[in-house]
């Protein structure tokens, strides 16, 4: 059997309690993570630029975006969630493969909830499929489809947006087959977006062609049945090297969602390390920022190829910068959704830090791992070896964590007892009779 249709075949055929309860408790999870990041996306620039763009073009306002007052068609919402819960990069990551799994999966599914009736459990049960098909498709190819240069998120995501809402709208296995070659040929995203608002986009547009290939297939329209290893499939034209067994292998015993991770920082997750140190280092020493002359950080290889971004004038590109993660962290001893602000970036403080240093790939780092080495004009000199990074898989954070992080963001498209609402909901969303209930709670009226 291919491994399209051995996939198509198990989503098709399982049920919700063929999932451990352990998985389904993390489902919890990643969900009051993912609603987080989109209410604290929804009122960006990017969001607003998009709806600007896009409107002449939105069909019958039947969907609600989260965070948002304005109502759309289901593609535009599934859209609009992927950008907003994106654009912060504050969304979840799982680290074996570096893809942000919620977002292209949940944002397709609040657009559909939004629109349709769905029970709580079928969209959990819909969320951990889709999540599961898209970790392991992505797993297929990793690395070496990343390294050339595709976003993992985007080319991944439309796979588990597709799964999960044909699962929703009960697509038979030849449906799903046709749904699942629908997406491999929609399968985009470039790493050079990076630093930019159209990194946001790469989520947005997955949960958008993912929900629409489900459509597509529900009223027969055909794809090729190997659209994953097909010689001209998704894994043969995007890898140089790829490993199709890690899509079928443990299916339905082994999940990814149990080594999911919550990010604590708002940028790429392999800077965390070194924020963490340098944060650690301000509250054990609080070095005034002019008295910093000198900042060196050993960091894993791959900071050096994702976030070695200098001279920066943006938000976005501090992102991506492993030197501005180390300032923010030294100047201001935290590094939230406002230290990755234009102003943050270009604050005279953290920018005299941030030009202080410079970063070296060390090979014997793992990209959990970051050394921090601060020297005063004095002489004086800080560091700080952090094995461990906090929001990683070996110190996951809380639900309690969880819970703060919720409400951070979501303050800044909702009023204070409104969040304590959704916050609710969302742990008990397997729950409910109605998603739409949560929805309306985390729409702007």
């Amino acid at each position: 059997m291919s491994e399209t249709k051995a996939l198509a075949n198990w989503v098709v055929k399982n049920r919700l309690e063929d999932i451990p309860e352990d998985v389904r408790r993390e489902a919890l999870r990643a969900i009051v993570n993912y609603t987080g990041c989109a209410l604290g996306g929804s009122p960006d620039p990017a969001v607003n630029l998009a709806m600007q763009a896009f409107a002449p073009f939105f069909g019958p306002a039947t969907a609600s975006i989260l965070g948002r007052k304005e109502r759309v068609d289901p593609l535009h919402a599934s859209l609009m969630n992927g950008i907003s819960s994106h654009v912060y990069d504050y969304d979840d990551t799982t680290p074996k493969n570096y893809i942000h799994p919620s977002s292209p999966v949940a944002s397709a599914l609040f657009a559909y909830a939004s629109a349709n009736k769905v029970s709580g459990r079928d969209f959990v049960h819909a969320f951990i499929l889709g999540f599961e098909a898209e970790s392991r498709i992505g797993n297929s190819v990793y690395p070496a489809h990343y390294d050339v240069g595709w976003h993992i998120t985007g080319t991944a995501g439309v796979f588990g947006a597709a799964i999960a809402i044909g699962k929703l709208i009960g697509l038979n296995e030849q449906q799903m087959i046709w749904a699942i070659g629908l997406a491999a040929t929609q399968a985009a995203g470039l790493r050079e977006m990076f630093g930019s608002m159209a990194k946001s986009l790469h989520p947005g547009r997955a949960a958008q062609n993912g929900y629409g290939s489900a459509l597509l297939a529900h009223a027969g329209f055909t794809s090729g049945v190997h659209g994953l290893e097909g010689p001209r499939g998704f894994a043969a034209v995007q890898a140089a090297k790829y490993d199709l067994s890690k899509i079928t292998a443990g299916l339905g015993v082994d999940f990814d969602l149990r080594e999911n991770t919550y990010k604590p920082f708002p940028c790429g997750i392999v800077n965390h390390p070194t924020i963490d140190g340098a944060i650690q280092i301000h509250q054990a020493n609080h070095p005034a920022p002019e008295s910093i002359r000198a900042v060196r950080l050993r960091v894993a290889p791959l900071v050096m190829d994702l976030c070695n971004q200098q001279n920066i004038t943006r938000g976005l590109q501090g992102k991506f910068s492993v030197y501005h993660g180390a300032a923010i962290g030294l100047v201001r001893g935290k590094a939230g959704i406002r230290e990755y602000t234009d102003e943050s970036v270009n604050d005279a403080a953290i920018k005299r830090v941030r030009e202080s240093a410079t970063a070296v790939g060390d090979a014997s780092l793992t990209e959990d791992q970051a050394n921090i080495e601060v020297e005063l004009a004095s002489g004086e000199k800080f560091s700080r070896f952090v094995e461990k990074s906090l929001g990683n898989i070996n110190r996951p954070l809380t639900n309690q964590q969880l819970d703060d992080k919720f409400r951070d963001q979501a303050v800044l498209a909702l009023p204070a007892d409104r969040v304590e609402r959704a916050i609710e909901l969302c742990w008990r969303i397997d729950q409910l009779a109605d998603v739409n209930e949560l929805v309306q709670q985390a729409c702007e009226n």
